[in-house]
Parts: C-alpha cells; sequence; structure tokens
C-alpha cells in the first residue's frame, strides 16, 4: 500500500524536481512528512508569496517548472499574488496546496478556502483532488501543462484525506491524452511564406523581441536570424536579455519608460516582427497609431495573443523554435538596406549616457550601468518594481547572463525571493538583486532564507527614502502632492543585515559603491550595499 504523501512526492520525483519552495500547515503536513525522506531538497520561506515568487526565479533560470507548496486557507490564499505574477509572465509552475477533509468541503471549517475558485483567473488550469488514484495522472497533467504551449501556473488543490489515504500501487503515466488541450507548435507553412515575402518586401524592419523568445529557448536562434538579416532589434520588458546588450542592432527597451532610439525604430519601421510579445499599454501606449502605416507580423504560441493589442495582418501561431528555424530557412540572402542599418547604428551611439552626479549621492542608473562589468558574464539580476526596475532595465548591460524582473503584474517584493529561486537553479552564477528601499521592505524577511541556506546573493537597495515612481508621477500628475509616498520611520538596513548576520555596507558616491561591489563580487557569503540615491532621480 502507498499513501497520497507518498504518491505525490513520488510524482515530483518522476518529474526530475530537486528543490521545492514552501512553508508547511496542518492541512499539508502528510506531503511534508513524506518529503522529509526523499531527496527533494525542501527551502523553507518566510512568507507563501515568496514561495511563488522563488520557484518563478527558479523556472526561469532552470527552463523547468517552479514548485511551490503551502497549506490550506490563508497559506493557500498568501499564494495568490505569486500565482497571479507568475501567470502574466508566463512562467511554469507547479503549485501544491492543502485542503481540509474532503467531506468537509463547503462548510466553512477551520482554515478552509475556494482556492481553486480564487485562482481561476490566474492559472492555466486548476484541480480539486477528490481521488487518491487520480494523483499520478493529474501531477503528470498539471507539469505538462505548465511547460506546453503558452507556460504558466497549475494549481493542485489536495484534501488532507486523499493525502492520507492509501491505494494498493503507485504507476506515473508515461505520457498524457488531455481532451482539448492540443497547443498547435509547428507554425503554419503558408504564413511563414507570407511572412518572408513581407520581410523580403520591407526597408525598415525591427524585430520586437518579448519573454516568449527566452521561455522558449530561442535567443540564439534570434540572434542568429538578426546577425543574418541585419534587422534591428527592440525588447519589451520581459524580452531584455534577447540580444547581448552592446550588439550593434539591438537598441534597449520600447515603451513609456523605455529608450527613446527603440521607440523611434518602432515609428519610423515600416514592417515589425513581434515575437513572443503581447505588447500591452506600457510597451505600445496607441497601437492603432502604429498598426495603421506598419505591416505586423505576429509570433506566437497562444492564439489569443496575436492581434489583442495590435492589428496584424501576418499571425503566426506556433513555437517560436519552430517558427525561426522556418524563417532562417527561407529568407535566402536576404539582409536589410545599408541605409536602414547605418541608421540604427548611429541611433546606437545615444543608447547609453551618463547623467549628471549629485554630490554625497550614489547616481543609480551610471551604477547599474557599470555594474555588468564587474560581474561575470553569465550574471543573473533581479531587479524589483519601481524606479528600480527602470534604472536597470535600461542601463544594464546584458552578456551572457539573464535580467529577471516582473513585467505584466508589476509585483512589489518579488526580486529577493525569485533571487532565491534563481540561485538554487544557477548555482555557479552570480546572482545579484537590485530593489528600492519600499520595495526591500516587502519581503526583507526572506533574508532568514538566504543567510539559513548560505546562498552567495547581493542585494543592492537604492535607497531615496520614497516610492519613488508612485512620487514621480505624483510630481507629474498631481501638482507635487506627495500622498503616502515618503517614507519615514524606516529602519536602520545595516542593522537588520547585522541581526541576519549578512555583510554590509553603505555608499554615498558611485566610486564608493564601485569599490564595494568589485570587493564583494566573487565572496561565497550573501551582501547588502545600501546605496543612498538623490530623492528627486527621475526614472528616466
Amino acid at each position: 500500500m502507498i499513501s497520497g504523501a507518498e504518491i505525490m512526492v513520488k510524482c515530483l520525483e518522476a518529474e526530475g524536481v530537486s528543490v521545492v519552495f514552501g512553508y508547511p500547515g496542518a492541512a499539508i503536513c502528510p506531503f511534508y512528512d513524506k518529503i522529509y525522506d526523499s531527496s527533494i531538497k525542501h527551502i523553507l520561506v518566510r512568507e507563501e508569496q515568496n514561495a511563488a515568487h522563488a520557484a518563478s526565479g527558479y523556472a526561469r533560470c532552470s527552463g523547468r517548472p517552479g514548485v511551490c507548496v503551502a497549506t490550506s486557507g490563508p497559506g493557500a490564499t498568501n499564494l495568490i499574488t505569486g500565482i497571479a505574477t507568475a501567470y502574466t509572465d508566463s512562467i511554469p509552475m507547479v503549485v501544491i496546496t492543502g485542503q481540509v477533509r474532503s467531506d468537509l468541503l463547503g462548510r466553512d471549517v477551520f482554515q478552509e478556502a475556494d482556492i481553486t475558485g480564487a485562482c481561476e483567473p490566474f492559472v492555466k488550469h486548476s484541480y480539486l483532488v477528490s481521488k487518491t488514484e487520480d494523483l499520478p495522472r493529474i501531477f503528470k497533467e498539471a507539469f505538462h501543462i505548465a511547460s506546453t504551449g503558452r507556460q504558466g501556473p497549475v494549481l493542485i488543490d489536495i484534501p488532507i484525506d486523499i493525502q492520507t489515504n492509501s491505494i494498493d500501487e503507485f504507476i506515473y503515466p508515461d505520457k498524457v491524452n488531455i481532451m482539448g488541450y492540443k497547443p498547435n507548435t509547428k507554425g503554419h507553412v503558408v504564413q511563414v511564406k507570407r511572412a518572408v515575402e513581407a520581410i523580403k518586401a520591407s526597408k525598415r524592419p525591427v524585430i520586437v523581441a518579448g519573454g516568449g523568445v527566452l521561455s522558449s529557448g530561442v535567443k540564439l536562434k534570434l540572434q542568429e536570424f538578426v546577425d543574418k538579416t541585419k534587422i534591428p532589434v527592440i525588447s519589451t520588458m520581459m524580452g531584455i536579455g534577447v540580444m547581448p546588450s552592446e550588439h550593434e542592432l539591438y537598441l534597449g527597451m520600447l515603451g513609456t519608460y523605455g529608450k527613446a532610439v527603440a521607440n523611434r525604430a518602432l515609428h519610423e519601421a515600416d514592417l515589425v516582427i513581434v515575437c513572443g510579445a503581447r505588447l500591452g499599454d506600457r510597451a505600445v501606449a496607441a497601437p492603432d497609431q502604429m498598426s495603421e502605416k506598419t505591416t505586423v507580423i505576429h509570433i506566437d504560441i497562444d492564439p489569443a495573443e496575436i492581434g489583442k493589442n495590435v492589428k496584424t495582418e501576418i499571425p503566426i501561431v506556433g513555437d517560436m523554435r519552430n517558427v525561426m528555424n522556418m524563417l532562417i530557412e527561407n529568407i535566402g540572402d536576404f539582409a536589410v538596406l545599408n541605409q536602414w542599418s547605418d541608421t540604427i547604428r548611429l541611433w546606437k551611439k545615444d543608447l547609453f549616457k551618463e547623467p549628471p552626479v549629485f554630490d554625497g549621492y550614489v547616481e543609480p542608473r551610471t551604477l547599474v550601468g557599470h555594474l555588468s562589468s564587474m560581474l561575470h558574464s553569465k550574471a543573473i539580476l533581479v531587479a524589483d518594481v519601481g524606479q528600480n526596475q527602470i534604472w536597470c532595465a535600461n542601463n544594464f548591460r546584458i552578456r551572457e547572463g539573464r535580467f529577471l524582473t516582473t513585467g505584466g503584474m508589476g509585483t512589489m517584493g518579488y526580486s529577493i525571493p525569485a533571487a532565491v529561486g534563481a540561485k538554487f537553479a544557477r548555482p555557479e552564477r552570480d546572482v545579484i538583486v537590485v530593489c528600492g528601499d519600499g520595495s526591500f521592505q516587502m519581503s526583507l524577511n526572506e533574508l532568514a532564507t538566504i543567510a539559513g541556506n548560505n546562498l552567495n546573493i547581493k542585494i543592492i537597495i537604492m535607497r531615496n527614502k520614497r516610492l519613488g515612481m508612485v512620487r514621480e508621477l505624483q510630481d507629474n500628475n498631481y501638482g507635487g502632492r506627495h500622498s503616502a509616498t515618503i517614507l519615514q520611520g524606516d529602519p536602520d538596513f545595516l542593522k537588520i543585515a547585522d541581526a541576519y548576520g549578512i555583510d554590509h555596507a553603505e555608499a554615498s558616491s558611485n566610486e564608493e559603491a564601485e569599490e564595494i561591489i568589485r570587493g564583494v563580487v566573487d565572496s561565497d557569503k550573501p551582501f547588502i550595499l545600501v546605496c543612498n540615491v538623490y530623492p528627486d532621480t527621475p526614472s528616466i
């Protein structure tokens, strides 16, 4: 005989899961009792939302679904923001929650919450398990759904009696067969042919690359296509890292907070090839104006995203890898006109400019711009939300590494737990967090997770004593009335670092900050650097 809890562990082992992030409670205790004897490493976070963010960071850096676990009631509801964050950014994740006994469902007993109902808008699929014998099939399906098509989170809610009940034997399925779930991955040959013809007829084509390029693992294929055709590239925030930042044909992030040259390239293009991006309002504020004068090719695994925000002449539904291979095979000797390429190279010279420095303060945009040269080439930078996110998105020079942030939901407090997940996925790489003093305080409890696991994550806190981005909006739109955006009563961050046993320092100039960073990059211990930033430093 084998219990449901043992089956849950064996399913994770069968999927090759080596680490899960979670927080125990009564309704999930049978599972925790069995994982105790497993080879799977459990990472105890200090709040359930951070388990989801850690699983997200792990998934994005490992290429495999992240796994997080919580108990019923508040444990499960605390996961919702993390689940929604993963959903909007298309991050593959399997979320396991405990639930009250099956016979008590719907009676509002202690720590009962309808988590499958609550999460319905934010998951690809959810399961409320009613039979222990269904567990192997459900786990197999959950991992398949999370990692195929447009990736995203899948929830498995498991009543405690389903975990304690036993069945005769465990058999894990070899394959899945889900009615109605057949993602189209090939890419239509005729549509690809139309796209090739449109590309060859264009004079000023531009590629807009989104997070779908990274999640499908085809950034090198995209770079091959760009090197062959000389088509310039701009990216969404989630697409940062599809090209090395210094590549002569990469013009940075587009959008409200993006690079002027990226937006100019989009405005002047006669053909836009959208790769794995939905082009929301922050990326393209007025999509109708663009599509009126521009031919749009939109490539995406999710047909619901094509044409949702930007009118599309040539839709291609398919996996980015397959479509990119077809484009490379069919494009022939095509390369864009020298005039357009020369124009892009000229604009490239204006991509990175160092702003003025205020005495007694760190200039954050300049520091982030220099940060890449102080790190190894495959470094992972995790930016939080707010002005720090924009400073990083526009100034960090990606080489072979990754830029992680939350673009769709914009969830403050994401960076530290996501960095924990990234470090477990890529322990050999530099993992650097950049956050504001506001966002730092939303997940500083995870310093215990970092210290307890001796993760050599480096955290840079940009302290301007403001909720900087909202303060900036208040300056621009509300007559400078700073309502609830001045941070008062903040703790001494250095003393907090000391309380967790984490080495730390403070900097009030770029020279001082850079000297400190160079001295700790190769340390095998975590480190916190507090940078004093001029309060009115703009986002861009």
